[in-house]
């Protein structure tokens, strides 16, 4: 005949089992699997900056920046009615120069200075019938203060200057890093930019 356990062992299985149930419960819990991917570390080879994601312009797919890892990156904010909205001219020349050496312009239509009011849909029409823009750009985002993304944010952190207007640029070396800061005024094509562009573009990372 089998023993009876005695009833203060069963008290204490019990009690037992009910101190793991919420650490069990607590792993199947909608949202976790969700927190544990948001903090996963960067790819590999793929710097810490553009461990971002956006959606494209065009369509709304989303992209990852990593994407362009290796690469030296023009980054600007840009807007459809603004005075200096004529330099996607010489953001265009630059990319078609330089891409083949491994430059992409990457542009990102902010309305933070209430100049860009259009749909995503509208920015990428006007884009590419009037200047015949084909860097990549992505959807409409802010770029500065509390609702900046991401990117932004540690865009500002690390040249220590946020976008103060439109078409604010930063160069971004081979090895994620920001190398590069220059506003609004400087033109894409201006000899100081072309000349970072240029010794980035002769770096390894």
């Amino acid at each position: 005949m089998l023993r009876s356990r005695p009833l203060s062992s069963a008290l204490a299985l019990a009690a037992g089992l009910l101190l793991l149930a919420p650490a069990a419960f607590a792993a199947d819990a909608p949202g976790a699997a969700t927190a544990a991917a948001t903090t996963a570390a960067a790819p590999a080879g793929c710097p810490a900056l553009l461990n971002q994601r956006f959606d494209r312009l065009q369509d709304e797919a989303p992209q990852s920046l990593c994407q362009y890892a290796g690469k030296v990156l023009l980054v600007v904010n840009t807007a459809s009615y603004c005075g200096f909205t004529g330099q996607y001219k010489g953001l265009e020349a630059l990319y078609a120069q330089y891409r083949d050496r491994g430059l992409v312009v990457l542009g990102f239509p902010s309305n933070d200075f209430a100049q860009e009011r259009g749909s995503n849909a509208q920015i990428a029409e006007f884009c590419e019938n009037t200047y015949g823009v084909k860097f990549p750009m992505f959807a409409k985002s802010a770029v500065r203060g509390a609702d900046a993304s991401p990117f932004y944010r540690q865009l500002a952190e690390q040249a220590g200057q946020a976008p103060r207007w439109n078409f604010h640029k930063y160069v971004i070396g081979r090895d994620g890093k920001v190398v590069g800061s220059f506003g609004s005024s400087v033109d894409p094509q201006s000899p100081k930019v072309v000349e970072l562009i240029e010794r980035q573009l002769a770096a390894r990372p």
